[in-house]
C-alpha cells in the first residue's frame, strides 16, 4: 500500500527542472540526432550507433510510447515516426508528458538551435524562467565593441541588465579552465592586463572565447556580487572538460571565500563525483547539488546514481535537473528516470520501516520541487 501511494505521489508531482536548456527548433536527421545523444563532440564512428547505449535503449523504451510506438521500437521505426510527426509535435508530446511544471532555462549555449524561454513556454505549456551564463555575457560585451579598460564596468552593467528578470547565473569555468583556479577575487590590474591580452587574441584569431583564468574568475566573482544563485557545471561533460580537474572538491577554498557573501552555489550534475558533492552540500550551508546529466546517460543504472545522491547531504540541499539540451527525449527521460529512481530508492526504506511514508514523500517534494522554489525565490514570483 505504501509503495502504491509513493508511486502515485511521485508520478503526479510537477517538477522544477532547475537546470535545463531548450528543445530543438528544427528538424534533425539521424546523424545530427545521434550526435546530440552523446557528450562527445567527435564524429560517431561508422561502425557504431548511439542507440546502442544506455541512453539509446532508454529512449527506445520510454520515449517510443509517447510518440505512439511500442516500447523498444527499433531505431529506424523510431526515427521514421519522429519525421512523420515533425519537430513541433515531438516537442509537444515529450515535454507535455514529462510532468515538468517549471523550467529554469540556461540560454547561453547555441541558442540559435534551440527554443528560447518564450518558445519553450509555448511548446511545453509550462512556466519558464531564465538562467544567464556569465561567460556568454562577457563574450557578448566584446562582440559589441569595447576597450580593455572598459570591459570590467561594461560587463557589470551588461550583467545587471541581462539578469533583471533572471532567477540564476551559470558558469562553465569547469570547461574553460577547471576547478583548480585561484579562489580569490582577481585584482583590477590583473583583470585589465588579461582583458588587453584577450582582445588582441580575439583580433588575431577572429574568435571570441573567454578561457583566461583571470577573466573567468572575474566573471565568477561578479556573479557572486550579483547575488543570484550560481550554477557551476561539475564533473562529466564534453571533451572540453578535463575530468580530473572538475571534481567539486577542488572548489572547497572558493566555496569558503564565497560563504560570507551569502550567494548560493549550485553544483550541477557532478557525476562521477556525486558523493563528493554530497559532502560539500552537507558541510557548507550555501552549497547545493544535483545529479542531472548523469541520470539520462546512465539509463537503467541511473537508479544507483540517484540513490547515491541521497546518502550524505541533507535533503534540503538536493535538487532535480535534467540538463536536457536539444532533443526533447532528454527532457522527458530526465524526469521519468528521476521519478523511477526515487521510487526505487525510497520504497524499500519505507517497506522495511526505516522511513515513514509521509517523511519519504516530503523528501520527494523537497528535491523535485520545493528546494528549487526556495533557493531561486520562485515562490515570491508566483
Amino acid at each position: 500500500m505504501s509503495t502504491d501511494r509513493i508511486t502515485a505521489e511521485i508520478e503526479r508531482l510537477p517538477l522544477v527542472d532547475h537546470h535545463v536548456h531548450g528543445a530543438l527548433r528544427h528538424e534533425a536527421d539521424r546523424a545530427a540526432l545521434e550526435q546530440m545523444l552523446t557528450e562527445s563532440d567527435r564524429p560517431i564512428p561508422p561502425w557504431m550507433t548511439q542507440f546502442d547505449s544506455q541512453i539509446g535503449f532508454a529512449i527506445r523504451r520510454w520515449c517510443a510510447p509517447a510518440l505512439g510506438l511500442a516500447p523498444h521500437a527499433d531505431p529506424e521505426a523510431y526515427l521514421a515516426r519522429r519525421r512523420e510527426l515533425g519537430t513541433e509535435e515531438v516537442n509537444r508530446r515529450l515535454l507535455e508528458t514529462s510532468g515538468i511544471g517549471h523550467y529554469l532555462l540556461e540560454t547561453g549555449y547555441k541558442g540559435e538551435d534551440i527554443l528560447d524561454p518564450q518558445g519553450m513556454a509555448a511548446a511545453s505549456g509550462r512556466r519558464v524562467d531564465e538562467v544567464v551564463r556569465l561567460e556568454t555575457v562577457l563574450e557578448d560585451v566584446v562582440r559589441g565593441g569595447v576597450t580593455a579598460a572598459a570591459i570590467p564596468d561594461r560587463f557589470r552593467e551588461t550583467l545587471a541588465a541581462r539578469t533583471a528578470t533572471a532567477v540564476g547565473l551559470k558558469s562553465i569555468i569547469a570547461y574553460r579552465h577547471g576547478f583548480d583556479f585561484d579562489p580569490g577575487r582577481p585584482h583590477a590590474h590583473e583583470v585589465s592586463a588579461a582583458a588587453d591580452t584577450w582582445l588582441r587574441t580575439c583580433e588575431h584569431t577572429g574568435t571570441i572565447r573567454v578561457d583566461d583564468p583571470v577573466l573567468l574568475r572575474f566573471a565568477l566573482w561578479c556573479g557572486v556580487d550579483r547575488g543570484l544563485p550560481i550554477q557551476l557545471h561539475a564533473g562529466y561533460g564534453d571533451p572540453d572538460v578535463e575530468l580530473h580537474r572538475c571534481d567539486p572538491l577542488l572548489l572547497t577554498r572558493f566555496i569558503k571565500n564565497v560563504e560570507p557573501h551569502g550567494t548560493d552555489l549550485m553544483l550541477l550534475h557532478c557525476y562521477p563525483f556525486q558523493r563528493n558533492a554530497g559532502y560539500l552540500a552537507q558541510v557548507f550551508p550555501h552549497v547545493y547539488f544535483d545529479v542531472g546529466l548523469g541520470i539520462n546517460y546512465t539509463g537503467v543504472r541511473s537508479d544507483a546514481v540517484i540513490a547515491e545522491s541521497l546518502e550524505l547531504a541533507p535533503f534540503a540541499k538536493i535538487l532535480f535537473s535534467s540538463d536536457a539540451w536539444g532533443p526533447p527525449e532528454l527532457h522527458h527521460l530526465g524526469a521519468l528516470l528521476w521519478r523511477r529512481g526515487m521510487t526505487r530508492a525510497i520504497t524499500p526504506w519505507t517497506d522495511s520501516g526505516e522511513w515513514d511514508v509521509d517523511d519519504a514523500l516530503k523528501v520527494v517534494r523537497m528535491i523535485g520541487r520545493d528546494n528549487a522554489r526556495r533557493v531561486y525565490r520562485l515562490e515570491t514570483a508566483e
